[in-house]
């Protein structure tokens, strides 16, 4: 028999439809889903074409993986009711916390995302952009001439500022050097420790044990700058505080409806921490990378940062240098996805892509494949910010957001910071890329191999 989320085969018994796909020993299954799961989904892709399903645990459970452009419409048209991406996201909740905007469906969820959206408005955008300046600028003026800068180790200690800072609020600088590393040992892991978040029993014995002891130090201190800010908040109304911790503090209280509780905010502010640090960091780290390659688009580059203009490229009607440099980001996510894909777990039988599957099933738009597919993007494998600039990227193509109701609420902040932080380096310098590199699986977000390291040359 077959439970919820356990298939058959093709036409099987219960008249469900999966797909075929890569099969084998449960356990080693999902180790290398999770260590390795870039070869894993190219094979599969290759050998059975745009929909195949892989078995990983707990369960084990089945994953649906879809990679035709018309399906992963499809997929994130469909009823969040029944289409549950906080139930497909399940294996964060022991990081993120039961209230994580990432884990919670339907209500719960609507609720959640109504509190935190005031957060990532456009004046609220325009309120944190001085913040991350002045951070970025920071950081650049300790760099010089000639030194070899690693990259993803820079852009990582950057957003890292940007989180403790414009995010959580906290500017005490005691309490911020006791924060970096605690915070970075959340997110530097490795495959193995997200084993504990499967199998709760390993978070009793070492190495496990240390990361939740960790993590548990970390809420005390996330709860502690909370009560703080709600002291803050009774005194004088948080007044001048713009992060993004204090906009959630003043959310909800009206209209009955009920503010954020002390619970909700901790697990929100870690799912900003491990939603919006590394993958920036990378985004950002595989951008210069990219840009130390060509000579030519280096240098629009540094004219988009002076603020004299993106140039034309072929085809395309003379740019800002803002739009430019957006656009040298957003390529990079294209050709360098930072995760992989992203989940809806079915509430009950649904027919998807033409296929009948049992409810259980998780459903997954690949982000990885349908943005490597030349019929959405030519000449795929190519660095080309050109095509963000002409109209050349259909709807529901480039999507390392996610999309539909689901679509990641931080987007417009990834973007506003990444393009700040890129222009503040270009005005400072040129990068001269050595050797070329690929994608390595790290926590849940793929990285430069080789931390991307460059040259800096001072303009």
């Amino acid at each position: 028999m077959t439970g919820p989320g356990q298939v058959g085969g093709v036409g099987d018994e219960h008249g469900y439809d999966v797909p075929p796909g890569p099969r084998g020993n449960p356990l080693l299954m999902t180790m290398r889903f999770m260590r390795k799961r870039g070869p894993l989904i190219r094979d599969a892709h290759a050998r059975y074409g745009d929909t195949f399903s892989v078995q990983i645990l707990p369960g084990p459970r089945t994953i649906v993986v879809h990679a035709d452009p018309a399906d992963v419409k499809e997929i994130f048209a469909a009823d969040p009711s029944q289409f549950h991406a906080g139930e497909g996201n399940a294996i964060l909740r022991p990081v993120m916390g039961d209230h994580s905007l990432l884990l919670t469906d339907d209500a719960e969820h609507q609720r959640g995302r109504k509190l935190l959206m005031p957060a990532f408005t456009g004046p609220a955008m325009r309120s944190y952009r001085p913040l991350v300046e002045g951070l970025a600028k920071e950081a650049v003026q300790g760099w010089h001439d000639g030194q070899r800068l690693v990259t993803l180790d820079a852009m990582n200690a950057l957003t890292l500022e940007v989180i403790l800072q414009v995010v959580f609020g906290v500017t005490d600088e005691e309490r911020l050097a006791v924060l970096r590393p605690k915070v970075t040992r959340i997110v530097d892991i490795d495959a193995g420790i997200l084993l504990s978040w499967i199998f709760p029993r390993l978070r009793k014995v070492p190495p496990w044990r240390g990361f939740f002891t960790n993590l548990r130090e970390v809420d005390a201190l996330l709860y502690a700058e909370i009560a703080d800010r709600r002291a803050e908040h009774a005194r004088d109304g948080l007044e001048g505080r713009d992060d993004v911790l204090s906009r959630l503090l003043r959310a909800g209280g009206g209209d009955g409806e009920e503010p954020l509780s002390d619970q909700e905010l901790r697990d929100q502010l870690v799912t900003l921490l491990l939603a919006g640090h590394e993958t920036t960091a990378s985004a950002l780290s595989w951008t210069l990378h990219e840009l130390g390659k060509d000579p030519a688009l280096l240098e629009r580059a540094l004219r988009a940062a002076d603020g004299t203009g993106g140039g034309a490229g072929p085809g395309a009607a003379e740019v800002t240098g803002e739009a430019f440099l957006e656009a040298c980001l957003k390529e990079a996510m294209r050709l360098h996805p930072i995760i992989d894909f992203v989940a809806r777990s079915l509430q009950s039988d649904q027919v998807v892509a033409g296929r009948r599957l049992p409810r259980g099933t998780t459903v997954a738009p690949s982000i990885m494949l349908s943005h490597s597919r030349e019929s959405s993007f030519a000449d795929a494998h190519l660095f080309r910010p050109d095509r963000f600039l002409g109209g050349e990227v259909s709807a529901g193509t480039w999507i390392p957001f996610g999309g539909g109701v689901r679509r990641c609420i931080g987007a417009a902040f990834s973007l506003m910071e990444g393009t700040v932080v890129l222009r503040e380096v270009l005005q400072r310098f040129a990068v001269h890329t050595e050797q070329p590199t690929g994608p390595r699986l790290r926590n849940i977000t793929n990285v430069p191999d080789d931390k991307a390291p460059v040259i800096l040359r001072a303009r």
